[in-house]
């Protein structure tokens, strides 16, 4: 498929995990792809493996908590690619803590990367994404809607992600469409702390008793990003292989 063939797509937080699965995954439907994140090396090693493969590729720096970085993106976007259609807001940050624990600082950064990214990210685009009548896809979590301990932050900015989503989907329709994707238990690098028995637990949880892959849930955001979904926006996609779904009780 070459569902983007002549767009400009910009993913954060693509330097690993559901980033990278989903910059190559613009890439090979025949977007040009600006790679961001704050891992250099990483970030541009995933540019320089699409490149590779016969697509479009940079890397950009991007801390999305910066106003000033959202700037100098969308210069270097529009120097290399053109005005950008597509936009995965994708990066974030997490420290496992209970809230009585979370020193404010860390409180306030996971707020300004999980949460304060989309909106920076919409002010910075908007006019790209009016013209192109583009599409804005945000990452949010299954944490947005249920509790697990020790997530007080980021629960917190992701729920607030979904109500913000929906919020541009009414403020900027119909010229731009807004959706985020709920992962569940996707086996990305924070999962290299959970030994066998934590990772065979979780994936137990889920309907489909196995842990996800960052290329299912990149199908999922190409979906959303695509004419596919020409009449879906304001919405939360749950990619969780059925763990929202699943209770174990007697």
């Amino acid at each position: 498929m070459n569902r983007f063939s002549g767009q400009t797509a910009v993913v954060t937080g693509a330097a690993s995990g559901i980033g990278a699965a989903c910059a190559a995954r613009f890439a090979a439907e025949g977007a040009a792809v600006l790679v961001s994140d704050i891992a250099d090396e990483a970030g541009e090693a995933v540019a320089a493996a699409i490149r590779a493969d016969g697509g479009r590729a940079a890397y950009v720096r991007c801390d999305v908590s910066s106003e000033e970085d959202w700037t100098a993106l969308r210069e270097e976007a529009h120097t290399r690619f053109g005005p950008v259609s597509i936009l995965h807001s994708n990066a974030f940050t997490h420290t496992t803590v209970a809230a009585h624990e979370l020193p404010v600082a860390l409180w306030d950064r996971e707020m300004a990367v999980n949460l304060r990214a989309l909106y920076l990210a919409t002010r910075t685009f908007l006019d790209d994404l009016r013209t192109e009548c583009g599409s804005v896809v945000a990452t949010s979590s299954v944490h947005a809607d249920f509790g697990l301990p020790g997530y007080p932050a980021y629960a917190a900015a992701k729920g607030g992600l979904c109500a913000l989503v929906r919020q541009l989907a009414v403020e900027y329709g119909p010229d731009v469409r807004f959706n985020s994707v709920l992962p569940g238990p996707i086996l990305t690098d924070v999962w290299n702390d959970v030994d066998e028995e934590g990772r065979r637990m979780s994936a137990a949880a889920t309907a489909l008793a196995r842990l996800g892959r960052p290329e299912e849930v990149a199908s999922a955001v190409a979906f959303l990003a695509s004419a596919d979904a020409a009449y879906i926006t304001g919405t939360n996609l749950v990619v969780d292989g059925g763990w929202t779904v699943k209770k174990d009780s007697k």
